[in-house]
């Protein structure tokens, strides 16, 4: 199975520069819990949920002074469209994350795979992206 079968198409995207409250604001309204970072058109990372508490909240900075920008988590891992659930998977576990922007061949955006939707499907590629991602790293969880 291809991730295209299972990904999640509607993908709402943060801009660089907008506030970490208008950030949560979306994600709220969205129920989610992660969006890509955009600067221009290009992707340049993604902000999660856990980096605004982690980045902005503890360290005291202002959610309507502070960019989604200075939080963000810099440096995407992604998979493509046509790749396996399998192959979505051993990104996943590589890189411990829990949520995978999807790409096409021409390197657009086109939706957002989740460990979620991996337990979801027929295959068993949910138990090979968790066992990587539960090992301990010096770095803790993203």
């Amino acid at each position: 199975m291809q991730v295209q079968e299972i990904m999640q198409t509607a993908i709402r995207i943060a801009d660089a520069n907008m506030t970490l409250r208008d950030a949560a604001r979306s994600m709220r309204a969205d129920n989610i819990g992660a969006m890509p970072v955009s600067d221009n058109g290009r992707l340049v990372g993604i902000v999660t949920d856990r980096d605004i508490v982690i980045r902005a909240i503890a360290e005291e900075r202002s959610p309507e002074n502070t960019s989604v920008r200075e939080v963000m988590s810099e440096g995407v891992c992604y998979c493509f469209e046509d790749n396996s659930l399998y192959e979505a998977a051993e990104v996943m576990a590589e890189h411990q994350v829990r949520r995978l922007p999807v790409i096409n061949r021409e390197k657009q955006l086109v939706g957002f795979i989740t460990l979620a939707d991996l337990g979801r499907s027929e295959e068993n590629a949910a138990q090979d992206a968790l066992r990587g991602i539960s090992e301990p790293t010096d770095e803790g969880r993203r």
